[in-house]
C-alpha cells in the first residue's frame, strides 16, 4: 500500500514539475526552471522508492499515463488548450490502459 502512496506522490510532483516547465518559458524564467528540475528530481527519487516493491512495468505505466492525463486536463483548464472529442477519447484510452495494466499486473 505504501508503494501506491509513493507512486501518487511521484505523479503529483511530476505534474507540478511539468506545469513549472510550461511557466519557465523555455527556461528563461530561472525560478520556474529551478523548480522544474527540482520537482522532476524529487519525482524520480520518489518513483524509485515505489520500485522497491512494485514491478517497474506497472509503476511506470501508471506514473506516465496518469501524469500525461493530468497534464492534458490542466492544459485545457488553465492554459486554454483545445479539447477535441478525439483528444478526450485518447485520454480515456490512456487511463483505461493504466487501469487494465494494474488489473492484470501481479503486485
Amino acid at each position: 500500500m505504501l508503494a501506491w502512496v509513493y507512486l501518487l506522490g511521484a505523479i503529483c510532483l511530476e505534474v507540478v514539475g511539468t506545469v513549472s516547465l510550461k511557466l519557465s518559458n523555455g527556461f528563461t524564467d530561472w525560478r520556474f526552471a529551478v523548480l522544474t528540475l527540482s520537482l522532476y528530481g524529487v519525482s524520480f527519487w520518489v518513483l524509485s522508492l515505489t520500485l522497491r516493491t512494485m514491478p517497474v512495468s506497472t509503476a511506470y505505466a501508471v506514473w506516465s499515463g496518469l501524469g500525461t492525463a493530468a497534464v492534458a486536463v490542466i492544459g485545457v483548464m488553465f492554459f486554454k488548450e483545445p479539447m477535441s472529442a478525439f483528444k478526450a477519447l485518447f485520454l480515456l484510452m490512456i487511463i483505461g490502459g493504466v487501469v487494465g495494466l494494474n488489473a492484470v499486473g501481479k503486485h
